[in-house]
């Protein structure tokens, strides 16, 4: 699932390395969204960590991430779940819009968008009606 945000840089966490073979670095994106602004974790892993040395806190920047889920058990059998925010692409939101990238949701407040260039359409199961039936020149 490719997902889409663009918000403030709230705060930049260190690189962690948290096993020999695997880092991560933590940011907070703040989003607006109307009244009460959404303030949202986010992660960067391995060689993307360094994505975030040339932003600072308060730049607005455009992300692109997938949401990823797994299950832990406990050392005491119980069986919990956690999901995380993965960052594949951090950059300052001028460059994304010098890029041609826009937000494809449009006036969308929220800042968020699931990356669809189009919009959602619904169903409609009654067929068209093209006003003659006849200039159909489709053979059958």
């Amino acid at each position: 699932m490719g997902i889409d945000a663009t918000g403030k840089l709230h705060t930049i966490f260190d690189t962690k390395q948290v096993s020999e073979r695997f880092s991560k670095r933590e940011f907070v994106l703040e989003i607006s969204d109307g009244k009460y602004p959404q303030v949202v974790l986010f992660q960067l892993t391995g060689d993307r960590c360094m994505q975030l040395d040339n932003l600072k806190v308060g730049d607005d920047v455009r992300v692109e991430y997938s949401l990823r889920g797994r299950e832990w058990r406990s050392p005491a059998g119980e069986l919990k779940y956690f999901n995380s925010l993965d960052v594949w692409k951090v950059e300052a939101a001028s460059a994304s819009a010098s890029n041609g990238r826009r937000n494809s949701r449009g006036g969308n407040t929220s800042g968020m968008s699931d990356r669809g260039d189009a919009p959602a359409r619904e169903y409609d199961p009654r067929p068209s009606d093209s006003g003659n039936r006849d200039m159909d020149d489709i053979p059958f």
